[in-house]
């Protein structure tokens, strides 16, 4: 016989152990493949179209942004929420950011009281842009030219007449901010600075607290 006749009557046998042997390496690369997660549909994204998680579980300071800086995003939805009569929402999204940043005061601070004292400047003196409540007596009014200016004002006077002394919760800026208040004023402050947080105002109607003003600084997160 030939040998090619013999190399074949010798494949025959082997032929079924060499085709499962195939087959089984087949399919346990097919279930070891690792896949690329999709993106979730919940995923939430701030205005410069970096990826944040989604609202509620992670925003404010906190928020997991792969790059860039998600607060003047939070803060604008904050005021777009609320329907501010501040519009553009980016822009002073932006602009309170920035003023928190230059006094180095948590970014949420004036927006919260700007919602205690003015219902976010919709509850304003004519022609004051004061929506902080900052100046106003029986002697008369604060007025400022814009919103950035009392924005400003009102930065300066926390940092140095408040947060410096040592005034780093609503509840103790409110002993010297608003001595005659039963205690509502830091209450409702809480709620919206954990509003601002979250994302969520029925969870921050259900977890307040008194927000410690030093965390969320811009020289904290650098």
């Amino acid at each position: 016989m030939s040998p090619k006749k013999l190399l074949v009557l010798a494949f025959i046998p082997a032929a079924p152990l060499l085709l499962f042997f195939v087959l089984t390496v087949s399919i346990w690369r097919v279930r070891t493949i690792t896949l690329e997660p999709e993106r979730s549909a919940q995923a939430a994204y701030v205005a410069d179209g970096t990826e944040a998680l989604p609202p509620r579980l992670a925003t404010g300071a906190k928020t997991a942004i792969r790059e860039g800086d998600a607060r003047p995003a939070i803060v604008a939805s904050f005021l777009e929420r609320h329907n501010s009569p501040l519009e553009p929402y980016d822009h002073y999204g932006q602009v309170l950011v920035e003023t928190a940043d230059r006094y180095n005061l948590d970014y949420r601070l004036l927006p919260a009281i700007m919602m205690q004292e003015s219902n976010l400047c919709k509850a304003i003196p004519p022609g004051s842009h004061n929506c902080l409540g900052f100046g106003i007596h029986a002697r008369g009014t604060l007025g400022f030219e814009s919103y950035e200016a009392s924005f400003d004002r009102a930065a300066r006077e926390l940092k140095e007449r408040y947060v410096d002394i040592g005034l780093t919760t609503p509840e103790e800026i409110m002993t010297k901010y608003t001595p005659s208040s039963n205690g509502s004023w830091a209450f409702s402050v809480n709620q919206w600075i954990v509003e601002m947080e979250y994302n969520d105002r029925e969870y921050a109607r259900e977890n307040r607290q008194d927000n410690n003003l030093l965390e969320y600084t811009r020289e904290e997160q650098q």
